[in-house]
């Protein structure tokens, strides 16, 4: 006899005397894939994830953006930063008025020229309230999935409406970029990893610093 069969042995005989379910008994749960999780205020716990991941966070309307983009690369020591070709005019006007330095990634940059550049400012495509999670799709406004490993820093600017409760009703919203075979970066905080006494060193993988602006 071999060891499977042992095994289904033992179940079997610790079933024998257990009734079969009657099916006109079981009760119908209703359920539906991606319905949103039920919470107090879905952005203000998106915020609080992020936050709990590390990550600094600040919330900002439409009209600040472009502004407030600026003064969070300053206040975190960005001089050089790298733009995706769709970013937005404002935006991109308002970091060089700061005096930060803006690369273009067109032509493509090499791996050594982005390390040399302090920090890169994306767009996404969807936040993840229960997760704090961050997800691009890396359309022209995030870029290739380069610009957001390699420099130190990364902005990312997820919006009001791009924030949903959890990750199936995420998946649901990221269904036209699998479809479309787009890459996808999920980011939960800066990068980290941990030995095995538990000492977390910040960077490895990935960004050291994440700087979140959630608008509107």
């Amino acid at each position: 006899m071999s060891a499977r069969e042992e095994v289904l042995g033992r179940v079997r005989a610790a079933l024998v005397d257990v009734p079969e379910t009657d099916p006109a008994a079981d009760v119908p749960i209703e359920w539906e894939y991606a319905r949103p999780t039920a919470m107090p205020d879905v952005l203000a716990r998106f915020m609080d994830m992020c936050a709990d991941y590390k990550a600094t966070v600040a919330r900002c309307d439409e009209g600040s953006l472009a502004d407030r983009v600026a003064e969070l690369l300053g206040s975190a020591g960005v001089r050089s930063v790298v733009l995706p070709s769709g970013m937005e005019q404002p935006w991109r006007q308002a970091i060089e008025a700061a005096g930060i330095t803006v690369h273009d990634d067109d032509p493509p940059l090499s791996r050594a020229e982005l390390d040399a550049i302090d920090g890169v400012v994306t767009a996404a495509a969807v936040g993840i309230a229960e997760t704090g999670t961050i997800v691009l799709d890396h359309a022209s406004d995030q870029g290739r999935r380069a610009l957001t490993l390699v420099p130190d820093t990364h902005l990312v600017v997820v919006r009001a409406d791009q924030v949903v409760s959890d990750v199936p009703e995420a998946v649901l919203r990221l269904a036209d970029a699998v479809a479309e075979g787009a890459p996808l970066t999920w980011i939960s905080g800066p990068s980290a990893t941990s030995d095995i006494e538990l000492s977390r060193v910040e960077g490895v993988h990935g960004p050291r610093n994440l700087l979140v602006i959630l608008a509107g």
